[in-house]
């Protein structure tokens, strides 16, 4: 099956860019359009996307908002994507923080927009680790709190932190696997486990919640 896609965006010409490089993939289909996020919760319904690509910033709801409403109110909800035209922003992190999954510059190449939906569709990897350590150095509410304090009610074993500081490098199942010399169905129980302890939705939390709560030092 296709990963069903919703586009969100105030602009006509990259909601049009989108679809032609979405929809030229064999194993993507764009089911919808829609120009704010205030349209966003009917379509979700309707069209039932296994993903959400959002613009951050529009005029009648933003992403961050919108991102919150569908998650808030959607049985089942869709991977959301953000779009944005700059990385660095405070509207970025914030809609990361709301639940986000991940985000895509929209300067992006046809090769990265394609390979980051399919990445979130799966819900393996985090995007631009290094942009999100940015973001929560500079926006991040807790971050510089004591490491062991701040996650000490997770109770998270030895291993389980480790698989932590290997997902906030960005590191996928299956790099974290060759990094600890185990199998990937392990290190997918340790994943498992780390995102129920944290009360993540998803690894995008999880790293958030370490680079906050100063688990790991943004560097």
């Amino acid at each position: 099956m296709p990963v069903t896609v919703l586009l969100v965006d105030d602009e006509p010409l990259v909601r049009a860019g989108l679809r032609a490089v979405l929809g030229a993939q064999p194993d993507i289909e764009v089911v919808g359009e829609a120009a704010d996020g205030a349209a966003v919760i009917p379509l979700v319904r309707r069209l039932r996307p296994d993903l959400v690509a959002m613009d951050v910033r529009m005029p009648l709801l933003d992403g961050i908002e919108a991102t919150r409403a569908v998650l808030r109110t959607v049985p089942d909800p869709p991977k959301i994507l953000v779009v944005t035209t700059l990385e660095d922003d405070a509207y970025v992190y914030e809609a990361l923080r709301a639940g986000a999954d991940g985000f895509l510059l929209k300067r992006a190449r046809p090769a990265e927009i394609v390979h980051a939906v399919r990445l979130v569709a799966e819900g393996e990897s985090l995007l631009f680790p290094a942009s999100v350590r940015r973001l929560a150095e500079r926006y991040g509410d807790g971050a510089g709190r004591p490491a062991r304090a701040a996650l000490e009610p997770a109770r998270l074993t030895e291993r389980e932190a480790e698989v932590l500081r290997l997902m906030a490098r960005g590191l996928s199942n299956a790099e974290i696997a060759a990094a600890l010399v185990v199998g990937a169905e392990t290190v997918k129980s340790h994943v498992s486990a780390v995102l129920a302890k944290l009360g993540a939705r998803d690894r995008t939390q999880a790293v958030i919640a370490a680079y906050e709560s100063g688990f790991v030092e943004p560097r």
